[in-house]
């Protein structure tokens, strides 16, 4: 392969091959004609029955269906965004579901009685109920208790001969007084949000010193509600921060090392999701981010925009994310937070690029729209005892950045740190992030600590980010596409991870997503989703050992390569009926009405 080659990743020769060979040996499950193509000097090729366990090997057979649905797509390579993708809901799969009063084994009855829209008969569910996925529950495992009971995917773990769940008493006693997962959503704070009957005093004070006389306070609400109601895709970043570099700050103006000391005390609270944090946590991310969250979402105490800001034990330094276009929704849900959850900075996401959001005016919108930038951010510090943080663009326009101009009037707004992705909205993630330009606003922030963003998929970047005079990198792609990049910026070294470690950290992920979402059926596929949509991005990572040029570049494409063994075959494909495969192995068989869009065209599963 031509190193020189616009666009694609240099890979040695050795490995290349042709599509039409790459998926011959997929379909056949490793076991084609193209297994002694490897040269002699590489490192000597695991077969399937070395790198996978017994049950996995079975999951390799070859499907006609499959074969005839690649040919398709390969006929002709479908181009573009699958946009508006439809939302397959978890319950599609688990249609007749047992009533709770029955897993939870309460000893009243069911206060619904004969309406109750579950199943009571136990007999009749297990008959119904789909096979089990596994031998171990990671949740009885873990916590001594599964709270799913009889409708655990891995019951057999936990259920006696005669039906009932099992309990380890002892591991229950050690996990007693242990909050894991903090910043849920209690019944009463979601019942009052959404009578609106939950005061906003200080809001309510700085929006009377904003608008003298004619502006209502919580107009903007009634107005955002509607402007801001629908959904769009969740933003997470995940921050590396160098030690020596990391300068935070108190409510206003720039951290010092004392107010650092002062945030790590607290414990508090993926994509990402809570799962992938915990995964990036694991591999030494210093700070996470929750997903973007709507402010007029929260404030109307929507159970699914909460569940964004949850915290898991290990995440440190945790701060939430938010997005709004007004400054009376925005300083209220800045104190709703500051009052109701445990966190150590909030963050605006000012670059957003996606349209819903900027077409509101939120996003990237505010970077043009200053007067309305200013009273968010001094309104939402007035509000807030901890620090407050922007995440902005180079600008709106490819040629012409307007970053430069809004750092220094952030200054005086009282921001306490800012990130800056080195790519206007137009650009979206095209081209390369103008890590010059980067540099220059550091200067222009300081004392301000700012972090840089864009293209951060190695040691080596990251070294040469470092080079600036940032406080900090923060990083998204690169954390999906190889969650263990945290590792090699810490040891300052390649890792060339090999197929079943990787297999090993997406177990991990699952049984993380279990904890997370649950291990009944619904919860189980909702962990398989997740765990589609991240191997959409970690399909792009190519194995350092068939690198022709070390490091990969974020924005080079793989071209066709055969792995060293079947699996690392398996993991390179982008067709998502392999990456169903690779989910099959840690979460049992799809169910026959499975259906998963993934965001490009060219990945579709038909």
């Amino acid at each position: 392969m031509n190193g020189t080659d616009k666009g694609r990743a240099a890979i040695k020769t050795q490995f290349l091959t042709t599509k039409e060979k790459f998926h011959e040996l997929l379909d056949s499950g490793g076991k084609g004609p193209n297994d002694d193509k490897a040269s002699d000097d590489a490192a000597p090729k695991e077969t399937a029955e070395d790198s996978l366990e017994e049950p996995q090997e079975k999951k390799f057979k070859v499907d006609p269906d499959e074969q005839e649905r690649r040919k398709k797509q390969n006929s002709k390579r479908i181009r573009g965004q699958n946009k508006s993708r439809p939302h397959m809901k978890p319950t599609s799969y688990d249609n007749r579901r047992l009533c709770p009063s029955i897993i939870q084994e309460r000893e009243t009855k069911c206060v619904y009685g004969d309406k109750c829209k579950f199943i009571h008969d136990v007999a009749e569910y297990m008959a119904l109920k789909p096979a089990d996925v596994g031998e171990h529950c990671y949740l009885y495992d873990t916590f001594g208790k599964c709270h799913y009971g009889l409708s655990c995917r891995f019951a057999r773990a936990h259920i006696s001969a005669d039906l009932k769940n099992l309990a380890n008493e002892e591991r229950v006693k050690a996990m007693e007084g242990r909050t894991p997962v903090r910043n849920s959503l209690d019944k009463d704070l979601q019942w009052r949000l959404r009578k609106k009957v939950v005061p906003f005093t200080a809001s309510d004070a700085y929006m009377k010193t904003v608008f003298k006389g004619g502006h209502k306070a919580g107009e903007g609400w009634k107005k955002a509600a509607t402007a801001e109601n629908g959904k769009a895709r969740r933003v997470c970043h995940f921050v590396e921060v160098s030690q020596e570099n990391l300068a935070l700050v108190k409510t206003i103006g720039p951290l010092t090392d004392a107010d650092v000391i002062k945030l790590r005390q607290c414990e508090k609270k993926q994509c990402g999701n809570l799962p992938f944090r915990r995964i990036c946590k694991r591999f030494g991310a210093d700070i996470t981010c929750g997903e973007m969250a709507m402010c007029t979402n929260l404030l109307q105490g929507q159970s699914s925009e909460w569940a964004l800001l949850k915290r898991h034990e290990s995440e440190d330094l945790f701060g939430v994310q938010v997005e709004g276009c007004f400054p009376d929704t925005m300083t209220r849900c800045a104190e709703l937070l500051n009052n109701k959850i445990d966190v150590d900075f909030v963050d605006i996401n000012s670059g957003c690029p996606i349209d819903l959001v900027y077409k509101k005016g939120g996003g990237c919108g505010l970077m043009t729209r200053t007067n309305k930038f200013e009273q968010i951010i001094r309104g939402m510090n007035s509000v807030l005892d901890v620090p407050l943080t922007v995440k902005i663009r180079t600008g709106v326009q490819e040629k012409a950045n307007i970053a430069h101009k809004l750092i220094p009037e952030m200054k005086k707004w009282g921001v306490s740190m800012i990130t800056l992705h080195g790519r206007s909205r137009e650009q979206r993630y095209t081209k390369s992030a103008d890590w010059d330009y980067i540099n220059t606003c550091s200067q222009l922030a300081s004392p301000i600590p700012l972090f840089g963003n864009g293209d951060i998929l190695s040691y080596y970047d990251a070294m040469k980010a470092r080079e600036t005079e940032v406080s900090g990198i923060m990083l998204a792609r690169g954390a999906l596409i190889k969650p263990w990049v945290f590792t090699e910026i810490k040891e300052r070294r390649d890792w060339d991870i090999s197929s079943s470690e990787r297999l090993d950290v997406l177990r991990d992920f699952t049984h993380y997503g279990l904890e997370h979402w649950g291990s009944d059926t619904q919860g189980l596929e909702k962990t398989r989703n997740f765990l589609l949509e991240w191997l959409s991005f970690m399909c792009r990572y190519i194995p350092v050992g068939l690198l022709e040029q070390v490091p990969q570049r974020i924005n080079e494409r793989p071209p066709y390569y055969m792995g060293r063994d079947y699996l690392e075959s398996l993991m390179a494909s982008q067709h998502v009926g392999d990456w169903i495969k690779i989910s099959e192995m840690l979460l049992g068989p799809v169910p026959k009405n499975f259906n998963f869009l993934p965001k490009h065209k060219a990945n579709a599963y038909k």
